[in-house]
């Protein structure tokens, strides 16, 4: 269910008026719940450009939001390059959330929620006269990115950007688990699942938040073995023309460009940054933005 806030005329009259600025737009979302959020975006045009050009959706990572850096810095060299961009602030159930979460907020959201938020805007978008979508996803974005893209083949998708997309395997999720926290990660995920979904259980490492407060249901369907959660695994049978980045100095998914050798997908190409972190900071942005317009180039 989508209830657009902006009249269609007057965003576009909004949004033409000023190029090269950002305008934040907002829709209401029907969660799966039957829960009513506002969600809200950050959309910028490229000079002399509109929505019927074309776009591209962008999701942000862990926690995080769309006016982080390294999600700003991309907006900015996309519509340098003249494209047009629409970044969204996943709600993490909260409603009109701006800025990183607050890890004293008990948490009830869920990692599988971005995939109906970003079904939303997408269909906001197409409300909105909007050509060619693209997606793009950083992180547990670029994840969540390619578990839409593949649960939604029928959408009328151009293509799909990952930045440094999120990787899983069960026993480096339990690793990782033990090692920042000092637990068993399937202790708390048996007690988790054998409770009622809507149980809080109380101080609980979740995610980059120690000692909170979770959702029994958020908590499982954060941390269950899904091999979804790792993004190439996604690729694999992608029928969505696909460009993964990587940094070579990565520290957060290092394994990706190794995981990436296991794909052979004729629509998946891979490319590695020598020199670029996570977060693909300074010089090595406009590297990432030259090999996108590249790649797009030979979609057309």
């Amino acid at each position: 269910m989508l209830k657009i806030l902006l009249n269609t005329s007057s965003l576009f009259l909004l949004l033409t008026a000023l190029p090269l600025s950002a305008q934040e737009v907002t829709l209401a979302h029907e969660t799966l719940n039957h829960k009513i959020l506002t969600l809200n975006a950050e959309m910028k045009l490229a000079e002399n450009s509109q929505l019927s050009d074309g776009v591209m959706l962008i999701t942000h990572g862990t926690l995080a939001h769309n006016k982080m850096e390294v999600i700003s810095t991309f907006q900015n060299l996309l519509a340098d390059a003249g494209i047009n961009t629409l970044a969204i602030n996943l709600s993490l159930g909260i409603n009109n959330r701006h800025g990183m979460y607050d890890c004293k907020v008990p948490h009830q959201h869920k990692h599988t929620d971005a995939i109906e938020e970003i079904n939303a805007w997408l269909s906001w978008l197409q409300q909105q006269g909007a050509g060619n979508i693209t997606l793009m996803g950083h992180s547990r974005g670029g994840n969540q990115t390619a578990w839409f893209s593949d649960s939604h083949p029928d959408q009328l998708i151009k293509a799909q950007i990952l930045l440094a997309p999120a990787t899983w395997s069960e026993k480096a999720e339990q690793d990782n688990y033990q090692t920042s926290y000092g637990k068993s990660l399937s202790t708390l995920l048996s007690d988790a699942q054998r409770a009622q979904p809507n149980t809080w259980m109380e101080h609980v490492d979740f995610i980059y938040c120690a000692d909170s407060r979770v959702k029994a249901d958020s908590f499982v369907d954060y941390y269950q073995a899904n091999p979804k959660f790792n993004t190439p695994y996604l690729l694999k049978q992608t029928t969505i023309p696909t460009l993964v980045i990587s940094g070579s100095e990565d520290k957060t998914v290092s394994d990706l460009p190794e995981m990436m050798t296991n794909v052979s997908n004729p629509l998946v190409q891979h490319i590695e940054i020598e020199g670029a972190d996570h977060y693909f900071r300074d010089l090595y942005a406009d590297e990432a933005v030259e090999s996108i317009i590249e790649f797009l180039d030979n979609q057309e």
